[in-house]
């Protein structure tokens, strides 16, 4: 969604109309593509996709429709088998699309994009919230910031937003509100080989990265495309650098057994909804041994750390460990989402 916004403000300083589709239901049962977006100007898709196929051909179509009419509106399409492979369904149904016409000379639709690029460096929570009764109903919510934008949302939808894309319908109002931005960051504990390989991967899919380690030569930001901050460190207090939160990611990778122990302690003292450790099982147990006798950790804590880390597709090199991480850390961030309410 980032690289959305991004485009719109460049397109709009371009003096470019756009449509901003986007999916917001289906018939029976969400679809995994709920909150996929993309936008369409003048020559086709600019950024985005709404899942390929069939359903993204007909909606970029329907969508250069709408930029020479100027009006949003809402198209429910009719899947068939290929469609339901492509937009990720789970079974057969329809899928409903809303596309938002976007002018370029609105200047609360730039607002929003530029708005939405400051939220996004501060690494703040934030919804998207269409309005979909009206033409150009569109904003932004965070609880610092307020509602920016012109789309009427009542007070009691804006204190019960979840991270899970969402339709609210009433006789006053029919909004759809996804949560765009996140406070979550994942710091990755050892700036060796697998956490190079790692950062530009994880960045590529959304995930914030920090990088932590106690050598000067591991925390040069030029080894770590994408990561937003690299820092110089004391293993061993680590509360004087970081202050992990529940939406937090924590991916342990450090030199040796040693100073792998001293961070999962400290972390497992933190509400990190991640907690995922290099090495083999026989380091675990070695590792989770010494939790027990030295640092008085129960074995019901020790249930909160992921290792090896990764999921298991037989991955050996650092660049495949690496996928094997962002896969699972995908996972646990689409369960999250799935979870949440």
């Amino acid at each position: 969604m980032r690289t959305l916004f991004q485009t719109i403000r460049q397109q709009f300083l371009e003096g470019n109309d756009l449509v901003l589709v986007s999916i917001i239901a289906s018939s029976g049962s969400t679809p995994r593509g709920a909150g996929s977006h993309m936008l369409i100007g003048q020559d086709g898709r600019v950024a985005g996709t709404i899942g390929g196929g069939s359903v993204e051909y007909r909606a970029g179509l329907m969508a250069l429709d709408i930029l020479k009419k100027k009006e949003s509106c809402e198209h429910e399409y009719k899947l068939n088998h290929e469609d339901v492979e492509n937009i990720g369904m789970v079974c057969g149904g329809d899928v409903t699309v809303f596309f938002q016409y976007l002018d370029h000379k609105d200047p609360i639709i730039m607002e929003i994009a530029v708005t939405a690029e400051k939220l996004y460096e501060e690494r703040k929570d934030f919804w998207l919230i269409c309005d979909l009764r009206t033409v150009s109903g569109i904003g932004l919510y965070n609880s610092a910031y307020g509602l920016i934008g012109n789309a009427a949302v009542p007070s009691s939808i804006l204190s019960s937003l979840s991270v899970r894309p969402c339709r609210h319908r009433s006789e006053e109002y029919d909004l759809f509100t996804e949560q765009i931005g996140t406070s979550g960051t994942v710091y990755v504990f050892g700036g060796g080989h697998v956490s190079q390989k790692l950062v530009p991967i994880l960045a590529s899919v959304e995930f914030r990265c920090v990088i932590l380690d106690d050598r000067p030569e591991f925390t040069d930001p030029a080894l770590f495309p994408g990561a937003v901050e690299t820092i110089l460190c004391d293993f061993n207090h680590l509360e004087q650098y970081v202050s992990i939160t529940a939406a937090d990611y924590c991916c342990v990778m450090t030199r040796g057994h040693s100073y792998d122990t001293i961070v999962q302690a400290q972390l497992l003292a933190t509400p990190a909804c991640y907690i995922g450790v290099i090495g083999s099982r026989a380091k675990k147990a070695a590792v989770f041994r010494r939790l027990i006798e030295e640092y008085n950790i129960n074995e019901q804590d020790l249930n909160r750390i992921i290792s090896p880390i990764g999921l298991e597709i037989k991955a050996e090199t650092p660049a495949e460990i690496a996928i094997s991480i962002t896969g699972q850390m995908i996972q646990v961030r689409a369960d999250r989402k799935a979870t949440s309410k």
